[in-house]
């Protein structure tokens, strides 16, 4: 097993240029299939999750060239339009290829997403919308099997705005008869992203970041090219790294725009920005303020995806804090590992008080998710001593090179592997 090793203490200093964003490459290399054509697709990150997506375009009949972030897709070819259970067990964002193959070829097959340790991730919500559109389902040898004869649009009322669905219905919708009226939709970032994509092809969509999007079936796509966002959430987790170690940073590509709740928190702690010329910059000298109480929310409420990351830096903050994680029902796996490092939370169900403490101590602690692995390294920071950050893996699904990115900061850190 390889992990990361820590010399905590130093505070991080100096400019880095942001990765594509994650959130945003997966639904994109997703719609690519809807057009048996070519997607070019620029400042795609070096991760995991890219990786086992493009195996996934690969047994489907597409072929993928990959060369220093940019991937070109020709899915031409494509006609084998199941995802395999290896596969599946190793991404979790299988499921958006769902409306891609059936717009494409009125079928597929996948595994069920099922749950992982942050908590369930229900796709009733997929299945309802798909189904209203002309899709039926079937559970088949463990795999969800969709079929249909021809798509239609339709008013698609979402209970509650999930990103992932949002997603799967207007991919579903590009293609189908008519207009889709997509209501309580999801408003972040990544959703607008793949709607100017899509238009970009020649899709009929738009409402993006309001919560009504519309999609005016049409005939068929184009090639295209496009380059990717930059991804908010490392951008996240590097700024509150910054915070957490009294540092300051400049990011290169950053979009404050998509980020308002999370630079509002970093605010409230005593942390200094402002949007430069040569990027965005934080000095977390200060930031040392505790949080009385902060929500996880859909956008543009803070993300659940950076609470994590918040948790560990208020370890140091100078008082009490409390976060209340209202997305994911286990998202405090993490808090035993930071209170064996040093630090004072208690959990009670979806809540979590931090009392903050002067300094963290070095420890051996293990990624159990993505977000989590990296909220460790950010405590691992500001510890005294070296820490073990073990379960690397995790982390390298979401952040391209996070050791070498954090390493042109300043940080003492480096990747290792265990010797059995």
């Amino acid at each position: 097993m390889e992990y990361f090793e820590i010399t905590g203490g130093t505070p991080l200093h100096g400019s880095i240029t942001l990765q594509g964003s994650k959130n945003a490459a997966l639904p994109l290399m997703a719609a690519s299939i809807l057009h048996p054509g070519r997607t070019t697709l620029h400042h795609v990150p070096a991760i995991r999750d890219v990786d086992v997506m493009i195996e996934i375009l690969e047994n489907i009949g597409c072929t993928v060239q990959k060369d220093n972030g940019t991937l070109i897709i020709d899915a031409a070819k494509a006609e084998h339009f199941e995802v395999a259970a290896s596969l599946g067990e190793r991404m979790r964002s299988t499921i958006i290829l769902l409306g891609s193959m059936l717009g494409r070829a009125g079928r597929a097959k996948m595994p069920f997403p099922g749950g992982c340790i942050i908590g369930m991730r229900p796709i009733d919500i997929h299945i309802t919308s798909l189904g209203k559109m002309g899709a039926v389902f079937e559970e088949t040898d463990g795999m969800l099997c969709a079929v249909t004869d021809g798509l239609y649009g339709t008013r698609i009322h979402l209970r509650f705005p999930s990103v992932g669905a949002t997603e799967n219905v207007i991919l579903a919708a590009v293609y189908a008869r008519g207009r889709t009226r997509i209501e309580n939709c999801a408003k972040e970032p990544e959703i607008a992203e793949l709607c100017r994509f899509l238009r970009e092809k020649g899709a009929k969509i738009e409402g993006e970041g309001t919560s009504c999007i519309l999609v005016e079936g049409v005939s068929h796509l184009r090639d295209s090219t496009y380059t990717l966002m930059p991804d908010r959430i490392v951008a996240g987790t590097y700024l509150f790294a910054a915070a957490a170690t009294r540092g300051e940073i400049c990011l290169e590509g950053m979009r404050p725009s998509d980020m308002e709740s999370v630079l509002d928190v970093l605010g409230r702690m005593g942390a200094v920005y402002e949007n430069r010329e040569d990027g965005f910059y934080l000095d977390g000298r200060k930031a040392i303020n505790p949080l009385p109480v902060v929500c996880t929310e859909t956008y543009p409420g803070f993300p659940t995806d950076l609470q994590s990351q918040l948790l560990a830096t208020l370890c140091v903050a100078r008082g009490r804090s409390v976060i209340r994680e209202c997305i994911f029902e286990e998202r405090f796996r993490i808090a035993p590992w930071l209170n064996r490092m040093g630090a004072d939370v208690t959990t009670d169900g979806r809540e979590a008080v931090i009392e903050g403490k002067a300094h963290l101590s070095g420890q051996m602690v293990k990624a159990q998710e993505l977000r989590g692995g990296a909220a460790l390294v950010i405590a691992a920071l500001m510890a005294q001593g070296i820490t073990r950050v073990y379960g690397s893996a995790f982390i390298e699904r979401g952040y391209e090179d996070l050791a070498g990115d954090l390493r042109k900061l300043g940080a003492v850190i480096s990747k290792k592997k265990a010797e059995r």
